[in-house]
């Protein structure tokens, strides 16, 4: 790598572990619902069983199911805002850790992420991340379709820290949506499959392969850091 002036990163998965929001939100869901679901360790311990199997898309559908309740749309729709909506407990990996403190000073740092809007705000402010980077995109206030793979995030990113394309870097964990933007822009791409990660085995997008794979934000490091 070389004239690289700005690393910018995606968030769930890329720099704390998705799975650890879901298991937040199922216990805040639990405790939300608990006269409906019962026990609230008990529920909680049944959602996050689902959540590496197909049921993880109607997860409270089926736990409504497993607690003898109707599937009522009006009480999913709640328990999904209660999880999207939730104060997270939720930490950085620390390989993303040391690499944020590392690279501060050094380049001009971002965030780009899809998702619910509420919920992604919830995701930032847990893990401080404004106070760790210069610039926060976060694709659902871009408007309807200008989410990955659309590059207009990218192309704010670089505006609003100065920088040219050719001297960013993305580094996401997603190959279906997440580098599809920033190559057709000519970043510096980098994938990171991690150990257990929900996207690590998605088919990759047509343009969406990244120039570079890693296993940890520690072999990033040795990169850019020379």
């Amino acid at each position: 790598m070389t004239k690289i002036q700005a690393v910018i990163f995606d968030m769930d998965d890329t720099l704390f572990p998705e799975r650890q929001f879901a298991f937040s939100g199922f216990l805040a869901v639990a405790e939300a619902f608990q006269s409906q679901l019962g026990d609230v360790l008990t529920a909680t311990s049944k959602m996050c069983a689902m959540f590496d199997t197909p049921d993880r898309r109607r997860v409270f559908n089926s736990i409504l199911e497993h607690c003898g309740q109707s599937e009522d749309q009006d009480t999913i729709e709640k328990m999904v805002a209660t999880y999207r909506g939730h104060v997270p407990k939720i930490n950085l990996f620390e390989d993303a850790n040391r690499a944020l403190d590392r690279l501060k000073g050094k380049f001009k740092l971002g965030v780009i992420t899809d998702g619910p809007l509420t919920m992604q705000q919830g995701k930032v402010e847990a893990l401080g991340l404004r106070d760790m980077v210069d610039e926060v995109i976060l694709t659902a206030e871009l408007g309807e379709g200008l989410g990955k793979p659309h590059p207009k995030a990218f192309e704010l990113m670089a505006e609003r820290l100065g920088v040219g394309h050719e001297a960013c870097v993305y580094v996401a964990d997603n190959a279906s949506k997440d580098f599809v933007g920033p190559n057709g822009l000519g970043w510096t791409t980098v994938q990171i499959v991690r150990a257990g990660g929900i996207y690590a085995e998605v088919k990759t997008a047509k343009d969406g392969a990244a120039g570079q794979v890693i296993g940890s934000l520690d072999e990033f490091m040795k990169d850019v850091e020379g």
